[in-house]
């Protein structure tokens, strides 16, 4: 952003030296310097001398469109030096379209009343180190190189709306007592707000930061919207405090909310960014939402919308990611439309009541077949903390995300307890089918968790393998059939006996009366070879019986004694998988 003169005629009486012909708008724009005809640069020596002399603490200086250099603003300040405190006192200073060549230094300055910079141009480093403004400040369409306001003490208003910074800027300790007004400022290298008191209203409304803008330990006393902005590279709001509800508004590569204090409700909505809240403290509620659409804004002097322009941000996912909710209490946060695939949890608090609405992502096991030592595994399709991921990779499982280097990784019995609390959150939503990835990663946990009893342990993996903790229906109705097929090929070749037993009565005659006795033969085992049992009339049997089994009766038919005891373990287990898999059905579809 680059600001030229205006090419109408300054407001103010002007000098006009160097103009070389009758156009009343060539030559110097500066400000005459009273009573002469000439601005403070084309004074002759004598005339600026006496100038200089004329001037004391305290005294209004009015050098609109002069052109100042380092040695000239150095003695225009020593000629309004307190001489007892050392420190150059201004009442009203006018520097509109002033020209700043080479160094500026304003630091230690007080400004007893209004300064005004609006469309300066500072050709070097403008330093306002610790310089105190008393009234309103403007530096409205003011272009800067370097720039250090550090310390700087604005006791009213300020505006730096427009302006344009084409390096470094630093704003660290400042003082911002009124409001403070950067809407539509330009900054091309890093700004930093380290340390900044906001005690008014603040406003970044289309403000860009081509580099990282930080606010590390900021102070915002009323704020009530911070943004929209965009900032390129990172927005880093660790350590602020934000102690009236605030809206913030902003495109960012990543943003730092590290040990940040919510004092009161917050919002952010955010396009592009990574946030990291890693042990912010929300002492009440705090949204993140995403923002679909490009920022508007409208603050531009015709008060009419336009889209901000996003920079090298164009183009990229302009998605959410969480990267940590470490040491957060949950209690009070919402997040909205978020991915949560590289977000770490260990340490956070209260995530049973996290949450989660929208469209929200976790990371996701390896999709492939996979070759863990001699044996293939499949993962099944299910949502994983980022933790779990970074778990099996140290466990030497390929194709799961390893952690970033020098990163602790979490062991299962602290991702079981994050697991349970998610389970939870989901649970008392409403939210029972993708609850169950939750509880399937909990269970995972302690199956895995070495300081878990053996039994247990044993115990786990039996009902992983029949029916992923009673969330897989698929493979409780594959062991269903498995074991349908099992006893019905067991009742075929033994269960079923040889031929249907027979009955016999015998009766005997005593006098005038006769007694009767039936005797059934013993069921007979078949024999012969295996293949002749595999007939069609004993397999209709043999699905009577298993059949039967499924649903907890009894066949009534006779069987071998080993067709008997077949029975009965299949009257145990073929129920029990098939109410595995309704369990697993029903928890995919609960409402």
């Amino acid at each position: 952003m680059t600001h030229h003169p205006s090419a109408a005629a300054p407001l103010w009486p002007y000098c006009r030296q160097g103009s070389g012909s009758t156009d009343a708008l060539a030559g110097c724009r500066g400000r005459r310097v009273d009573p002469y005809d000439e601005c403070l640069e084309h004074l002759t020596d004598a005339r600026r001398a006496a100038y200089l002399a004329q001037l004391g603490p305290g005294n209004d200086l009015d050098h609109r469109g002069t052109s100042i250099t380092e040695r000239l603003l150095g003695v225009l300040l020593d000629a309004v030096r307190d001489p007892d405190t050392g420190q150059a006192l201004l009442g009203t200073a006018r520097f509109d379209g002033a020209r700043f060549v080479g160094h500026a230094d304003f630091s230690g300055v007080r400004f007893g009343r209004e300064a005004g910079f609006e469309q300066a141009i500072f050709l070097g480093t403008a330093r306002f180190m610790g310089t105190e403004f008393k009234g309103d400040a403007w530096f409205e369409r003011a272009c800067f190189c370097e720039a250090q306001f550090r310390g700087a003490a604005f006791e009213s208003s300020v505006w730096f709306g427009e302006a344009c910074f084409t390096a470094d800027v630093r704003f660290d300790e400042a003082c911002f007592s009124g409001h403070a007004r950067f809407g539509l400022t330009h900054f091309l290298g890093n700004a930093a707000f380290d340390g900044a008191q906001f005690s008014g209203s603040v406003g970044f409304q289309g403000t860009r930061f081509a580099g990282c803008a930080w606010f590390d330990g900021a102070r915002f006393e009323s704020a009530s919207r911070l943004g929209p902005l965009v900032c390129e590279e990172a927005l880093d709001l660790s350590a602020v405090i934000f102690a009236a509800p605030v809206v913030v508004e902003a495109a960012a590569r990543r943003i730092w909310c590290i040990r940040t204090e919510w004092a009161a409700r917050a919002s952010l909505r955010l396009r592009y960014a990574t946030v990291d809240l890693s042990d912010a403290v929300l002492a009440h509620p705090l949204v993140i939402a995403v923002r679909t659409t490009p920022f508007t804004d409208r603050t531009g002097t015709e008060r009419t919308e336009e889209v901000l322009e996003e920079g090298a941000l164009d183009g990229c996912d302009s998605g959410v990611r969480i990267a940590s909710l470490q040491g957060v209490d949950a209690a009070r946060l919402v997040l909205q439309d978020v991915d949560m695939t590289p977000c770490l949890l260990s340490g956070a608090v209260h995530l049973d009541q996290l949450r989660l609405e929208g469209e929200y992502r976790f990371s996701l096991p390896p999709s492939d077949l996979r070759r863990r030592r001699l044996l293939p595994v499949h993962w099944t399709t299910r949502r994983t903390l980022a933790e779990e991921q970074h778990w099996r990779a140290a466990q030497g499982w390929n194709a799961w995300t390893a952690a970033p280097t020098g990163m602790e990784v979490t062991g299962p019995a602290g991702l079981a307890a994050a697991y349970r609390q998610l389970r939870k959150s989901f649970e008392d939503g409403k939210n029972e089918p993708d609850a169950g990835d939750f509880y399937y990663g909990e269970m995972e946990m302690r199956r895995h968790d070495a300081k878990r009893p053996r039994a247990e342990r044993a115990l786990l993996t039996v009902y992983w393998a029949v029916s992923g903790y009673g969330l897989r229906a698929s493979r409780a109705f594959g062991w269903l059939l498995g074991a349908m097929a099992t006893t019905v090929l067991v009742m075929m070749l033994w269960g079923v006996p040889k031929e249907a037993a027979k009955t016999e009565s015998t009766g005997q005659l005593i006098g005038q009366s006769i007694s009767m006795t039936n005797d059934t033969t013993d069921p007979v085992a078949p024999d012969g070879p295996l293949g002749q049992r595999l007939t069609s009339g004993r397999f209709e049997k043999s699905m009577h019986v298993v059949i039967n089994s499924v649903v907890f009766r009894s066949s009534s038919q006779d069987l071998t004694t080993v067709g008997t005891y077949a029975e009965m373990l299949s009257r145990l287990v073929e129920p029990a998988l098939l109410g595995l898999a309704a369990l697993a059905a029903r928890g995919r579809i609960k409402r």
